[in-house]
């Protein structure tokens, strides 16, 4: 079972820094720079990234890490008094719900609306703009779930060790 959770912890901790990066370019630059062109051209190139990243290498990694992190509170709970259980606890709580639960529930809905928008019509320069506001607010969430996790795996594998 050491070993198993080992392993699950270097998945979650790399995982979760890998997203989290992802997510803080996004919140950093990324948005910024597709809320500075004009909103036709934002919402393709929108829309054109939300369909390449589910074709991409980020959708194992989305899923894997997911599953780790979920496995990891679950070992968590029932190994409570195990070195690095609270943290192991914390991170896939982080993850699951700040990362995963935020990805579903607020993320891709903003992703599918902002798909059914004509681009070129006169709703979509607000609806952009709202998309921007409202997806980049859940994505900052997204980023500091991620990071905290991954921060929380690594600190479960110092103390695992020690």
């Amino acid at each position: 079972m050491d070993t198993v959770i080992s392993v699950l912890l270097w998945i979650g901790a790399i995982g979760c820094g890998l997203l989290g990066g992802l997510f803080f370019a996004f919140s950093v630059f990324i948005m910024t720079a597709l809320g500075s062109i004009a909103p036709s051209a934002g919402i393709a190139a929108m829309n054109a990234i939300n369909r390449v990243i589910l074709r991409s290498l980020f959708m194992p990694v989305f899923w894997l890490t997911t599953l780790a992190g979920l496995a990891l509170a679950g070992i968590a709970l029932v190994h409570a008094n195990t070195p690095g259980a609270l943290a192991m606890l914390i991170g896939g709580a982080a993850h699951v719900l700040g990362m995963f639960v935020c990805t579903v529930v607020f993320n891709v809905p903003l992703n599918n609306a902002l798909a059914a928008v004509d681009q070129a019509g006169e709703a979509a320069p607000p609806v952009w703009q709202r998309y921007l506001r409202d997806w980049t607010r859940w994505n900052h969430l997204r980023t500091l779930a991620c990071t905290l996790a991954s921060a929380m795996f690594v600190l479960a594998l110092v103390q695992r060790a020690a």
